[in-house]
């Protein structure tokens, strides 16, 4: 079985991007750390995209250990959308319009 490509919505790729500029504005050591277990969970969720848990709208979503961030994610056919890289203290839902 072939793992599922892994897209991300605009607003997905901006999310990360601050996240990845705050934690870097801090120490570059925990930039670094970040887009590490970013990639560790893009590569979980690839792997078996039902084992996270459901969430709000249709999504799942995987809960970061070391960052206080989620991804959250649909399952597609053979593609697997992140639709927003949320911060634990954000706004809920705030991501539920894309």
């Amino acid at each position: 079985m072939t793992e599922p490509r892994v897209e991300f919505h605009p607003d997905a790729i901006a999310e990360t991007r601050a996240a990845r500029e705050w934690y870097a504005a801090r120490s570059p050591r925990a930039a670094q750390a970040f887009l590490l277990e970013l990639d560790h969970a893009i590569g979980q969720i690839a792997l078996c995209p039902e084992r996270w848990p459901r969430h709000v709208h249709g999504t799942r979503r995987y809960v970061l250990r070391r960052f206080p961030f989620s991804l959250v994610y649909r399952h597609s056919g053979a593609a697997l959308v992140v639709i927003a890289v949320v911060h634990a203290k954000r706004k809920p839902g705030y991501w539920a319009t894309r």
